[in-house]
């Protein structure tokens, strides 16, 4: 069969990149589609028999061939290419994508389908977010292991953070795996945190399923989702083995998936496949010296501290003798007194485990996140586990205002350095240092929500602080100052994006791209911009657009210092006196601005009570009484109150400014003026 492709001049082709993509003919299946892609533009394409070229697209219908997979080639740790052996028994995938694209509800409906639970039991929505924080706020924060069996297969399956804030769980579990999952919405497509999340995965020279989710929304466009995580690829330098992805359509809260957006069979049958066709086999040294790389650790009240990790060489039973190594060359002796494996949503105990399976090791009560568990006489540490630095800095000092010590249970300087010391052992994108006093430290982490996050763990625990506003890390280089910036992206509908587009623009943002998303009159919009032009962002933005803007943020990387960013153009409204509010006193002080106290609520002198209409701060008495007289009056002045605000921990964190603070305690959080700013404003 003759085809035709159009060529660019000669002079033009050599200096142009080049790459095919091949798909099969939806027209007619016994014809194929090969497209040229010149710089990510399609600039020829030429139709052929099958025969003559390979399918790598999963264009085909469900009654189809089946198509056929690149797999990306991993490297195994064995010291000789002939003890390599492979466990086809055995999958290992972690599941990533941008925040809300549906991973957890995805492995909602695996676990379901692979029959994990008993027909009438009862199972809650996202079971994998088992952290009562995870659950009020509808994200996952930590990333945890289970597993499921296919058709004799068991496959390990990771499910990690997608917000970018914990972008460091994700970097670490990738260790474990051979392969990932990367979902994209059918509607928006590949977002900040889905090119984080992919570009780690490259780099580890990972298999990808591409999985097109909520294929069933009525605005979806899987054909541009498609296209678009192509040249995703494209931009972050991808082989051509692992360009070749496989494209699953999906829509997990219905538990179905298929290899047409219009085709999606009666379970998820096509997505196992997938898995089982797509992600290598582990390639293992199975004889060698014992190597596991910790790459989690949990606890338990009984069994104490739990090292989770995947075995790369050898094997481990219960009862084994080991050594801890790290690769600075540091050992030190251990032991397996207890062996559990991952099966079908629970832990089992083990007597042995081998190399390429994932399990959880008890016994060892000071092992760390990135070492490794190694034969006690042959075996050599694993290079550790890297993940990207912090970029935002928050101060936690010592509860000192006149409220402090009434809530809570751990108010020393001792109870707060354990406790931040004790969070990097888990929390590797996290790092701790000593303040300027003894009663301060500096918590650097990837993002204000990754700060609050463990300030909320630590409030629940019985913890009482103080903790100041989010600064961002800065660096210098040739003597110029740079700091961080940050890609962001805001849905917002068209009658808003004014507001928005001035907004950010004002906070020393630059447009990058502005669009239409899909039949909704909904407006894209992406700028590059500062991290400090970020802080207090969200909640400025919700309220230009009556809440209707989704803001998605991710690292981009340090450039030139941009100049001076106002952030808030509004002061605090400053209680004048101790006391308990009154509703006489809030009816004057409401007419200054708006009010986040009610009546009968006990202030301290210089505790922030509201948000003035006007620049600078200002300083009321909200605990005034009305003058009781001897006059009787006929009928009482009617006060009417407004509803005070209700800021959340977040909301508290982005308010404050540089002489601010947040007053942490398990009941309450207050705001209020720093006491030592003040002292040296006067």
């Amino acid at each position: 069969m003759a085809s035709t492709m159009q060529k660019l001049p000669a002079s033009a082709s050599s200096s142009y990149h080049h790459r095919d993509a091949i798909l099969p003919s939806r027209s007619s299946p016994s014809l194929s589609l090969r497209m040229q892609f010149v710089k990510g533009e399609v600039f020829g394409y030429s139709l052929s028999l099958p025969k003559a070229l390979v399918p790598v697209s999963p264009l085909k219908s469900l009654n189809g061939p089946i198509p056929t997979c690149n797999v990306a080639t991993t490297t195994a740790p064995a010291k000789e290419a002939g003890k390599v052996k492979v466990r086809p028994d055995i999958r290992n995938i972690a599941i990533i994508a941008h925040v809300d694209h549906g991973k957890t509800t995805l492995v909602d409906a695996m676990l379901k389908q692979a029959k994990v639970f008993r027909e009438n039991q009862a199972v809650q929505e996202r079971v994998m977010d088992s952290n009562a924080l995870e659950r009020e706020r509808g994200i996952t924060i930590l990333s945890k292991n289970t597993a499921i069996r296919y058709k004799g297969t068991k496959i390990n399956i990771i499910d990690t953070p997608g917000h970018s804030d914990f972008g460091g769980e994700v970097e670490r579990v990738l260790n474990m795996v051979d392969g990932v999952l990367l979902l994209v919405d059918s509607v928006e497509g590949p977002m900040p945190q889905t090119r984080f999340v992919l570009k780690k995965a490259l780099a580890l020279g990972h298999s990808v399923v591409v999985v097109v989710n909520k294929v069933d929304r009525p605005s979806a466009r899987p054909d541009y989702v498609v296209n678009s995580t192509f040249e995703l690829f494209e931009e972050l330098n991808a082989t051509d083995e692992q360009c070749d992805f496989q494209v699953i359509y999906a829509s997990g809260i219905k538990g179905k998936a298929g290899l047409e957006p219009d085709g999606l069979a009666d379970d998820l049958g096509p997505l196992f496949e997938a898995i089982l066709r797509c992600i290598p086999e582990p390639k293992v040294d199975m004889d060698g010296p014992l190597q596991i790389l910790v790459t989690n650790l949990d606890y338990d009240e009984h069994k104490g501290r739990m090292a989770i990790g995947r075995i790369h060489a050898g094997r481990v039973s219960k009862g084994t003798d080991l050594k801890i190594c790290t690769p600075d060359g540091a050992c030190r002796p251990g032991k397996v007194n207890e062996l559990f494996v991952f099966d079908n949503f629970t832990r089992v105990p083990a007597d042995s485990v081998e190399a390429g399976d994932i399990c959880v090791l008890c016994g060892m009560s000071d092992v760390l996140i990135g070492e490794t568990l190694a034969d006690k006489d042959e075996g050599t540490a694993l290079p550790t586990i890297r993940v990207e630095e912090p970029t935002v800095k928050m101060s936690f000092s010592v509860n000192t205002s006149p409220f402090a010590g009434r809530e809570g249970k751990y108010v020393t300087s001792r109870n707060l350095r354990d406790r931040l010391y004790r969070e990097l052992e888990r929390n590797l994108a996290m790092k701790v240092e000593d303040g300027e006093t003894a009663d301060t430290f500096s918590v650097s982490g990837r993002g204000t929500l990754h700060i609050t996050i463990l300030i909320e763990n630590m409030r629940r625990e019985g913890f009482e602080f103080l903790v100041g506003p989010p600064r961002v890390i800065n660096k210098e280089s040739d003597g110029k100052k740079l700091e961080p910036y940050e890609d962001a992206i805001v849905e917002v509908p068209e009658e808003y994006v004014g507001a928005v587009v001035d907004m950010l623009g004002k906070r020393r943002g630059q447009m990058l791209d502005m669009q239409s998303v899909g039949s909704e009159t909904t407006t894209t919009v992406k700028y590059r911009m500062p991290t400090r032009g970020l802080l207090g962002l969200r909640n400025a933005m919700l309220t230009a657009s009556r809440g209707t803007a989704i803001l998605n943020t991710v690292f981009h990387g340090y450039d030139v210092w941009a100049g001076e960013i106002s952030t808030r153009d509004q002061g605090s409204l400053v209680a004048f006196e101790t006391g308990t509010t009154t509703s006489y006193a809030l009816f004057s002080c409401q007419e200054r601005g708006q009010m986040f106290v009610g009546p009968g609520v006990d202030v301290y002198k210089g505790q922030i009570v509201g948000i003035h209409q006007r620049p600078g701060d200002l300083a009321l008495n909200a605990c005034k009484r009305k003058a009781a007289t001897n006059v009787r009056s006929n009928k009482e002045a009617t006060v009417v109150l407004n509803t005070p605000l209700d800021f959340s921990l977040d909301d508290c964190v982005e308010y404050i400014q540089e002489d601010e603070l947040v007053e942490i305690t398990p009941l309450s959080v207050r705001m209020c003026k720093n006491p030592k700013m003040s002292k040296k404003g006067k």
